[in-house]
This record gives C-alpha cells, structure tokens and sequence, in this order.
C-alpha cells in the first residue's frame, strides 16, 4: 500500500486489561492480553510475545474502524466506516507484520535480522497466512501483502527501496496502482498480473504489485524470495538491498467489517 507520511496517531481505545511495553522503539505501546482487546484510531499492539504487531493503520481516512484481538496472531475488522472512492487510495490497511514498519519493530525475525536480497534462497523467507473474507453488498478491499524491501538495513522511515504487493484477493471493484506490466507470470505454485507504480519523487520507493489470477482466502508457507527475485529480474528491486518487513492486512475502501486473519506467521531460515 502506498501510504502518506502519516501513521500512528493516537491512543487505543481498550476493553479489557492493557499491558504496557517499551521495547524495540514501541514504548507505549499495549500488548494483546489472552482476553478480547480493542484497537481504534490506528494505535497499534503486540502480539504473540512480540513477535507480530497488529494495526488498524488508517491513513487515509478519518471514518471509523477499529479492530478486535483475539489471541495469538488472529484479528477481525469489528468496525469500518470507511469510504473512499475505489478509483483513488484507499482508506486504511488494518494489518499484521513481522519487521519494522516505520521505526516500529517487532521482536526477533526480520527486525533483528533484515535480509539481504542477494540471500533471498529457495525458502529462506516464507509465510503462510489464513483470512476470512465476507462478501457484503458495498464492500470495497484487497486482501494483500505488504512487503518492504529497503536500500539499507535502516530501521525507520520507509526504507526508500521497493514495496512489493502480493493480492491474494479483492473485492468491489478495486486494482493495484500503476499499470499492469505482466499477464498470467507464473512464481512458484501461482500466476499472477504485475503492476508497476515508479516514484512519485526521486529519492522515494517505486510499487510493484503481484495479483494472483485466482483469488485465495489463505496460503501456506509462500516463499517470499521467488517473487523478490522476479521483481530483481525486472530491474525494480535490486539485490543489494534489505527485506526489513513483511505485512498482511485488508487495504479498505469501502466497508470491510468482518474481514479477519485466523492465523498469520513469518519464517526465516537461518
């Protein structure tokens, strides 16, 4: 997703019991209790010892959307008035990730390792991830991967290299940005179109975006490195860069409650 310079502003709105951490540059931030726990207004909470940080990360809008805990690595979209037009970005990308995201980092996994594309071996880097998509009337979303591929091993910004775009599925009429490039490539076990977004300025990162031809609600242990690769091939991502974080979440344009992550888990070959 392409986001603006804006994420996290405020404080979560809890329902239960909220443990405070203050480690890896998340200080403030709550980490998820064994009960239901609530996340409004973009504030973000560790999950799974913190290992994963989950984010309602609602960039674009200013509607209400909020996000339910619970337990382990599973959430849900329990509220989204969100509302934006399809044809433009979308509102927000309440989202899952393994890294750093914007100076916030997880614990352990590619934000103490970042991994150097060069290294990006046949199962060196790899996820599965189980959703639950509804199909209401309106509903507007992708359900996607978001991928960080940075010039340096930096742990702040957005790393000014490549984000990288894996579609699982969408709904409601909505397309990757930029301009389809590719049809039917196939990476692995799946085909995809490709897309390709340059930088807006010089400086900053460009977007290649991957959408699978048949939409899934879950994958099993996707190996990240063949699609980094296919877009080093391209000459978009180069191979002196760092994978520094990897995301899974809803990109929201319109509506998107029930939208859920059962399960969701990044591994990294040593």
């Amino acid at each position: 997703m392409i986001r603006a310079q804006s994420l996290f502003s405020s404080a979560a709105a809890a329902l239960t019991a909220l443990v405070t951490a203050g480690s890896a540059g998340l200080s403030g931030m709550p980490s998820a209790a064994a009960a239901t726990q609530s996340l409004c207004s973009s504030s973000p909470a560790r999950v799974s010892g913190g290992a994963y940080i989950v984010e309602t990360d609602e960039w674009a809008s200013h509607a209400a959307e909020c996000v339910v805990l619970h337990g382990g690595t599973s959430y849900s979209v329990s509220r989204s008035e969100i509302s934006n037009a399809t044809d433009g970005a979308p509102g927000a990308y309440p989202s899952e990730y393994n890294g750093c995201h914007w100076g916030s980092c997880t614990s352990g996994g590619l934000a103490a390792s970042p991994v150097k594309v060069s290294s990006l071996g046949i199962g060196k880097v790899s996820t599965s991830w189980s959703t639950s998509q509804p199909t209401a009337k309106g509903d507007a979303y992708d359900v996607a991967y978001d991928i960080w591929v940075s010039r340096t091993k930096k742990t702040s910004g957005s790393g000014n290299g490549s984000e990288i775009m894996i579609w699982l599925n969408h709904r409601g009429g909505v397309g990757p940005a930029g301009r389809e490039i590719a049809r039917n490539v196939h990476i692995g076990i799946h085909a995809y179109n490709i897309w390709y977004n340059p930088p807006a300025s010089p400086g900053q990162g460009n977007t290649i975006s991957y959408s699978m031809l048949k939409g899934h609600t879950s994958v099993s242990s996707l190996d990240l490195g063949r699609v980094i690769r296919n877009a080093v091939s391209r000459g978009y991502t180069q191979s002196s860069w760092y994978l520094i974080d990897v995301e899974a979440g809803f990109e929201l344009w319109h509506g998107g409650s029930g939208l859920a992550t059962n399960s969701f888990s990044v591994h990294v070959k040593k």
